[in-house]
């Protein structure tokens, strides 16, 4: 059982030293550990702290470019985009897809909004009332919705770390993704998923993909933590996009 790509990497592009490494650093460090393809998928642009910068991206895929030639990995351009509003927007414009051979999207805390009714409802309700008072089924049904018209706006490719400090209903979720075609990932660093959730997913053909979400050049290809709940959950591996074969992703470069 060979893993042959990573598709959640983080670089120096991921400004503020978020990520470590250089997009040749993490290619060389795939191509050691055997892996065919990765992907450089950096903070989305409403990122408060760690966003790439939107005018590098012509840069950054002649650096990809370059990396390849080198490496011999093939190295896929992508952004993990940040959910932003109760309508399901994210922080990427069409225009932005022209660079974009893969699309990731998850929530993130630190992000800007688009309006204030967003911040609180999204931010504030999630980073602070949640760790007061606990779960609440109407913050889920909201973070769910929002979620579901995301993914059913946009040519998604990956959900990153559904769950991570934003509950939804993981197989309302789960489900939609499946029809449009999204990969629900196993994160290297958190899989917030109940047994029980898995066993529910994995009964509804749900496609996952195991990445390692890294931020150091190391840390690309260590996928452990998903590998791990594809043995604990007997996962079938043609459930798994990224074991013993290529993904095959969203062709739809448009909204």
């Amino acid at each position: 059982m060979l893993v042959y790509g990573d598709y959640h990497t983080h670089t120096i592009y991921s400004r503020n030293h978020h990520g470590k490494g250089t997009i040749l650093e993490n290619a060389s460090v795939a191509a050691d550990k055997g892996l065919k393809q990765i992907a450089i998928t950096d903070h989305g642009f409403n990122h408060e702290l760690y966003s790439v910068k939107r005018k590098l991206l012509p840069q950054i895929k002649e650096e990809i470019l370059t990396a390849k030639e080198i490496t011999g990995v093939d190295i896929l351009l992508g952004v993990e985009a940040n959910l932003i509003s109760l309508d399901g927007d994210v922080d990427v414009k069409e225009e932005d897809l022209q660079y974009l051979d893969i699309f990731l999207m998850g929530y993130h805390k630190l992000v800007h909004m688009r309006s204030l009714k967003d911040k609180m409802l999204l931010n504030f309700s999630n980073n602070v009332m949640a760790k007061i008072f606990g779960p609440s089924k109407e913050r889920i049904n909201r973070n769910t919705t929002a979620m579901l018209k995301a993914i059913d706006k946009y040519p998604i490719d990956i959900i990153t770390h559904l769950n991570f400090g934003f509950q939804t209903d993981t197989i309302a979720v789960a489900k939609l993704a499946k029809q449009k075609g999204v990969y629900v990932e196993l994160n290297g660093k958190h899989i917030n998923f109940t047994p029980e959730e898995i066993e529910i997913m994995v009964a509804e053909g749900i496609k996952f993909i195991v990445d390692s979400d890294a931020h150091r050049p190391e840390k690309v290809g260590e996928v452990n933590r998903g590998l791990n709940a594809v043995y604990k959950y007997n996962i079938p591996i043609s459930q798994v996009a990224n074991i013993d074969k290529l993904p095959k992703f969203n062709k739809k470069r448009s909204f």
